[in-house]
């Protein structure tokens, strides 16, 4: 009853968000500091504000604001692009205005692009996980606004996974890529505006530094997840379509990119499970659980992926529950389940069972070499938690001088 009541509420615009992002914060300011110059956008679907309308759209129409030309990352600025697939330039059929893109043969926004453009603006919800590349997006256009000398302005958002967690090793100068453009965590606790600012001022672009805005958002504290915001969530990719998909990505992710096991992908748990073709889930499962790991708990599951790794195969596995996703070590599962299905399962490999070429994604991904080559060798934990966890109570510190919130 309570749910439907609140359905309710939500569909007539009773409810308000207890937090107000970047554009509901610009917007209340008229605009101001957009006043006399002109905009380009980057953004996607997740650029809206709480009642959803699209932050193209709000600039568009604003009066105050000269909109000239938007930018759309990895799925295109409407969401109508795969993952992975090349995005080209084109004109935007709701606005009319050109749109250009950073996924295909530009990653970073080209002089021509920028040559009509006073400031650039970025709007993008992303999830607190390095191998998202919208934050790689962002750095890159950052770059490209600094040598161009026109002004950076970030409209902020909450890190769906609270600002506490940090976890994994720093990336390694020769596995930087745009699934690790910079050298901070896997999990790295930071909006997307203190993010801006941490680049910007450690000396992380190229460029050397931009000029930079961040509008910052009203009533986010770094206790909350998304759910605690009142916000909507808009799937910022099509195996993301839920405010807690942010939790599992960290979970399964970097496993998924040896493509031997199936992490829900191609079916409708999307990163929440872990399951191949050889594995006794209900033994899995149970090992598992004695591990007593904080804030997750495993079961057996079966099940059969429509589409992407084993496709069409009867699998078995686990589902991943997380209990509490501020004391679990959320990076860390994939690594303990690869460690219980090696004891189960010695004559598997998943290093071996995969195509070579996919070693250095997995390496890209994690940063380093370090943790494949120290893992494979027994499948032990314990062999890669110095690598794993070295980096990051040095690196938080660090990280706390750019908090915003």
């Amino acid at each position: 009853m309570r749910l439907a009541i609140a359905m309710i509420f939500l569909a007539s615009g009773m409810l308000t968000a207890q937090v107000r992002t970047g554009i509901e914060v610009l917007a209340g300011s008229g605009f101001e500091p957009l006043s006399g110059k002109r905009v380009g956008l980057i953004t996607n679907p997740t650029g809206v504000d709480s009642r959803l309308k699209s932050t193209a759209d709000i600039l568009f129409e604003a009066p105050e604001v000269e909109l000239v030309a938007l930018f759309g990352p990895e799925h295109g600025i409407r969401g109508d692009f795969a993952a992975g697939e090349k995005v080209g330039t084109m004109f935007d059929e709701v606005t009319g205005l050109p749109l250009f893109s950073l996924y295909g043969a530009t990653r970073k926004p080209t002089p021509e692009m920028l040559e009509r453009i006073d400031i650039l603006v970025y709007d993008i919800q992303d999830i607190g996980s390095r191998s998202y590349t919208y934050i790689s997006t962002m750095g890159l256009a950052m770059e490209a606004a600094a040598e161009q000398g026109i002004e950076f302005m970030v409209l902020d958002r909450p890190n769906p996974l609270g600002g506490n967690k940090f976890e994994g090793p720093l990336v390694e100068d020769e596995f930087i890529s745009f699934v690790s453009q910079f050298p901070i965590t896997y999990v790295h606790g930071f909006t997307a505006g203190e993010l801006a600012h941490f680049l910007n001022e450690e000396g992380m672009l190229n460029s050397g530094p931009v000029k930079l805005t961040v509008i910052q958002m009203e009533g986010w504290d770094r206790n909350m997840l998304f759910d605690d915001t009142g916000l909507p969530w808009v799937p910022t990719s099509p195996h993301v379509p839920h405010s807690h998909s942010a939790w599992y990505y960290p979970v399964s992710g970097i496993l998924g990119e040896l493509y031997v096991f199936n992490i829900g992908v191609g079916y409708t748990l999307p990163f929440q499970l872990i399951g191949a073709d050889f594995i006794d889930a209900r033994n899995l499962a149970a090992n598992l659980n004695d591990l007593r790991l904080p804030g997750v708990t495993f079961r057996p599951v079966h099940f059969r992926p429509y589409y992407s790794v084993l496709s069409g195969v009867m699998v078995s596995g686990v589902q991943i529950h997380l209990t509490d996703v501020q004391s679990a070590d959320l990076t860390l599962v994939q690594f303990w389940v690869m460690q219980e299905i090696n004891r189960l399962h010695p004559d598997k490999n998943p290093f071996e069972m995969c195509d070579p070429a996919r070693h250095d994604m997995f390496d890209r991904v994690v940063g380093t070499d370090k943790v494949r080559k120290a893992f494979s060798k027994r499948f032990r934990v314990q062999d890669i938690l110095e690598i794993w966890t070295g980096q990051e109570s040095a690196f938080a510190e660090r990280a706390a001088e750019y908090f915003l919130y």
